[in-house]
């Protein structure tokens, strides 16, 4: 099938935000891989749902509650199709964060024993950091966390000599949110079921750009968010497979959860509902919904290879200028680009450009034991999405050459 190029300009009159203005200047929204902004598609089928057919969901006799409930599960359908699961293996929760924390506390907990190892990389986001620290420290099991290369991807050998007969589980992210390298998960999905773990995949940075088939990934668990992927906040999703998601304990209790309720005891409803204790985020279900289809009838390869050349035009201009120090590799990169520009700090560089109109992330990205292995505190973060353009890169490049002149140069 040939690939169709987006329009962009065409694509961008779907976003009304780009529209505004910022401090006086255009706005040119580079902050996606914190989140995404939303088509006006996405906002009109939430307002849809709660102007016409808000109700709770399920076991409701009522024509608004069997609207309400097939909204949400056809929402379910839809995003599971996305990632290439089944819709009874896919648990909406309020996103990445909630997902991993769910595996953690109830695989987890259902699973390791002291002594037990949990593999991780040392690029992790502090989302799929801090719930095994908290688990380890439950239960006694050990962090391990695979290196990485010098220029910065994952260090396959590294993970693999770290594979031991303790091994549990492996949880990797499939796109670095800092060094915006794509790691290798089927291989490292691969490598995780022979040693005898399962492997958990962090989708937050992967699903919005790329074409994601967790069956060929062949992971057990993958996590993502809405709001990184046009649509809303509050509302993600966790695949798993369903021998596992079968198998393990609820994570929290409730009503929906349940299939019979006693005073001594109680038993549970079936997957996925075991999983989604009181009443769902049923708007915003329909508006990851409609964002997956919104990206969908894009096409995921379009999306991808514009930002793959938009990004590669980036790091054209911005290498040239002098003082620019990127992190993670030159090439076989995604559209986030992490900098440190001469010897203004990221927090300044930032809020120069927010004055020209120029949105990008400052910080240390929840990636804090990343920062300390790259020796900084901090990093500037430029990241494009389908509706970036040229122009667009030109004007951070400005407001780079912008700030230089205001610092006097650099020391």
């Amino acid at each position: 099938m040939t690939r169709k190029a987006l329009d962009v300009e065409r694509i961008r009159n779907d976003f009304p935000i780009l529209n505004r203005q910022v401090h006086g200047q255009p706005l040119v929204y580079l902050d996606n891989a914190a989140s995404s902004q939303k088509p006006a598609a996405v906002v009109a089928a939430v307002s849809g749902y709660f102007l016409n057919s808000h109700a709770n969901v399920h076991r409701g006799a009522h024509l608004l509650s069997v609207e309400a409930t097939d909204a949400y599960e056809s929402a379910r359908a839809v995003v599971a199709d996305f990632i290439g699961g089944r819709t009874r293996e896919l648990v909406f929760t309020r996103g990445t964060t909630e997902s991993i924390n769910l595996v953690a506390n109830s695989w987890g907990g259902a699973n390791l024993a002291e002594g037990d190892e949990i593999l991780l990389t040392l690029m992790e986001h502090h989302s799929n950091l801090v719930p095994w620290q908290l688990l380890a420290a439950r239960t006694g099991a050990k962090l391990k966390f695979a290196g990485l290369t010098a220029d910065g991807r994952l260090d396959l050998d590294d993970l693999t000599a770290k594979l031991g007969s303790r091994t549990r589980i492996v949880a990797l992210t499939h796109v670095s949110n800092t060094l915006g390298v794509v790691n290798p998960v089927a291989e490292v999905a691969r490598l995780a079921h022979e040693a005898g773990a399962i492997c958990l995949v962090d989708g937050a940075q992967s699903a919005p750009h790329l074409e994601v088939d967790v069956v060929e990934i062949g992971c057990d668990f993958y996590a993502f968010s809405g709001h990184k992927m046009c649509g809303p906040t509050g509302i993600g999703a966790l695949w798993g497979r369903k021998e596992l998601l079968e198998a393990m304990p609820p994570w929290q209790g409730g009503g929906e959860m349940i299939s019979e309720v006693r005073l001594d005891g109680s038993t549970w409803a079936a997957v996925p509902h075991k999983f989604e204790a009181g009443t769902p985020s049923v708007g915003d279900a329909v508006g990851l919904g409609a964002a997956v289809r919104y990206l969908s009838n894009l096409g995921l390869e379009s999306i991808h290879a514009h930002e793959i050349e938009l990004t590669e035009y980036a790091l054209d201009r911005l290498t040239e200028l002098d003082g620019f120090d990127l992190f993670g590799p030159r090439t076989d990169r995604v559209g986030v680009i992490s900098f440190r520009y001469g010897d203004i700090h990221a927090h300044d560089l930032a809020t120069i450009l927010d004055a020209r109109g120029v949105a990008i992330r400052a910080g240390h990205h929840c990636n804090q034991p990343l920062m300390h292995h790259l020796g900084v505190d901090a990093t500037a973060r430029a990241s494009v999405y389908l509706y970036n353009t040229h122009a667009e890169i030109d004007a951070l490049v400005d407001g780079l050459l912008a700030a230089k002149t205001l610092f006097g140069g650099f020391a």
